[in-house]
């Protein structure tokens, strides 16, 4: 069992679990196609004997809760709101929202995704501030590693002491962050201006997006496998 290979390419063996409270409520048993076809759907706290990677790809399609409940007044046992279980379930979903996010900003460019804001009579200043915001997200995070990395060159160690020390340990880092920043925008300003950005009420664009007989026909094939889906989930 344990020379099974997942998707007969990654080995379980090499995956350690740390966390003493982890161990009973993550299974790493060796599978080669990690599905259970439901058989422990019905059971409580059955999903701890299911494969974690059949658990995250569970997450990844998952459609929400039939029904929502209030929860302003509810009262709940900080126990359940902490469990292993519950940790894991929250890990899980966090990573496929992150999974979800990063694919669609790995094929649609910040371009293609302006065309699209302002195909849909978005105001300008709007549409703007949020594909330049999605641009430079790319770029905060270089200039933040750069400066991580200078700084632990002058001797910072910022995986030594405890919770309020390491936060206290990042002022280094955020400040000249915030100073690259400040000064880049600056800079945009200033070439926004150089541009006449705001100058005409009614931009045109070198490029516009017009729907086509293929697009209509894909998003009513889109709208129709969407709702099919839900109903045969619901």
């Amino acid at each position: 069992m344990s020379s099974l290979l997942l998707f007969r390419k990654w080995n379980f063996s090499d995956v350690e679990i740390v966390d003493p409270g982890l161990k009973e409520v993550i299974c790493l048993e060796p599978t080669l196609m990690p599905t259970s076809f439901g058989r422990h759907e019905h059971k409580k706290f059955a999903k701890s004997r299911v494969n974690i990677v059949e658990r995250l790809c569970n997450n990844l399609m998952h459609f929400g809760k039939k029904k929502a409940k209030n929860a302003g007044g509810v009262r709940y046992h900080v126990s359940v709101d902490i469990s292993p279980q519950r940790r894991v379930d929250l890990a899980l979903r966090f990573i496929s929202i992150v999974c979800s996010t990063s694919l669609f900003f790995l094929v649609t460019s910040p371009d293609e995704l302006e065309y699209v804001l302002r195909w849909f009579r978005l105001p300008r200043d709007l549409v703007f501030a949020f594909v330049t915001s999605v641009r430079f997200v790319p770029v905060i995070l270089m200039d933040t590693l750069q400066i991580m990395d200078a700084q632990k060159s002058r001797g910072l160690e910022l995986e030594k002491g405890n919770p309020i020390k390491r936060i206290k340990k990042f002022v280094p880092i955020l400040v000249p962050l915030i100073i690259n920043e400040v000064i880049r925008s600056g800079e945009l300003a200033e070439a926004m201006e150089s541009r006449g950005y705001g100058i005409s009420k009614n931009p045109t664009s070198l490029y516009s997006l017009k729907l086509s007989n293929f697009d209509i026909i894909v998003m009513i094939s889109t709208i129709i496998a969407f709702t099919s889906i839900i109903l045969l989930v619901y």
